[in-house]
């Protein structure tokens, strides 16, 4: 009987199991394999860095291997320091961990905040920010009395104006935001940051600042009746009071209908998503998981 002879050339089981993995892995090599964009938050007034600690947890649990910066800077009181003043240090250390993101990067910033980040957006041309989310914060301004306003003892609501639109007011955080509906007229004249901020007050960088914020892709709005600090709490979602103190919904807000920040632009493109959640407190927002999960976990992509 003849013994049985392999053919020279044809490669045997083993072999072609090696040639099949070496296809594998040129085409692995070729590949493209993203992880998640870093995460950069920026604290409210009155707080810092260890109050987000939970809200960091969270993000790298679900999305494992995320870069996490929170902002180390203007903590506590320093952060009753002019917007203005904080918005070019929280500028400078963004840009130092964007610029190593080629893919981009995601903004959370929580209660004063969000309006140092959507001023840090404005004010920077060429950002890579992909998803701004804005955890309750009074986007549309502050009218109310809540314990950050302790220091006006001896005032109420509607007097704290004559401190917040002159020039000692200004220098204090929460007068940059502090918007009366029964003084429009100064309201637009003396606070120098958020009605230039929305464009309400005319300024030769609007059209640059409007490109500039357009570049995000995402826009998320996330607050709750149960707040207890924003007033109206619909100031988280651009609305906020008339003459009356009736609520004026963001898409009937004049900013909003004369786009002069790009915000009808963003919404009308799909890129604006609103989150109400009742139950939270406004100092729990950053730690409540169902928060996270619900309104943030999704767009940290």
């Amino acid at each position: 009987m003849k013994t049985p002879r392999a053919v020279r050339g044809s490669p045997g089981p083993r072999p072609l199991l090696l040639l099949l993995l070496l296809l594998l892995l040129l085409l692995l090599a070729g590949a493209r394999i993203e992880g998640y964009r870093p995460v950069v938050i920026v604290h409210g007034v009155l707080d810092g860095p260890k109050q987000f600690e939970a809200l960091s947890l969270y993000i790298t649990k679900v999305h494992p291997g995320t870069e996490v910066s929170v902002i180390d800077l203007y903590d506590d009181l320093k952060s009753l320091k002019p917007l203005w003043a904080q918005v070019p240090g929280f500028r400078r250390a963004f840009d130092s961990i964007a610029r190593k993101a080629p893919d981009g990067v995601h903004l959370l910033c929580f209660s004063q905040g969000g309006l140092i980040c959507r001023a840090l957006l404005s004010v920077t041309p060429d950002h890579n920010v992909h998803t701004f989310v804005s955890l309750s914060s009074p986007q549309a301004g502050q009218f109310g009395d809540t314990d950050y306003l302790k220091m006006f003892p001896d005032c109420i609501k509607k007097a704290v104006f004559r401190f917040c639109y002159n020039e000692m007011g200004q220098d204090l955080s929460i007068c940059d935001y502090w918007n009366d509906p029964h003084h429009r007229a100064r309201y637009l004249r003396s606070n120098n940051f958020l009605p230039v901020l929305n464009g309400e007050r005319p300024h030769v960088h609007m059209k640059a600042w409007r490109d500039n914020f357009l570049r995000i892709k995402k826009l998320v709005l996330i607050g709750g009746p149960d707040d207890g600090v924003i007033t109206p709490w619909q100031s988280s979602h651009f609305g906020f009071y008339n003459m009356d103190e009736d609520i004026v919904e963001m898409r009937n807000q004049e900013f909003y209908r004369s786009d002069t920040f790009g915000l009808k632009t963003l919404d009308a493109r799909g890129g604006v998503s609103v989150c109400v959640h009742s139950g939270v407190k406004h100092i729990q927002w950053h730690s409540n998981y169902t928060v996270f999960s619900s309104c943030i976990q999704q767009w940290l992509t």
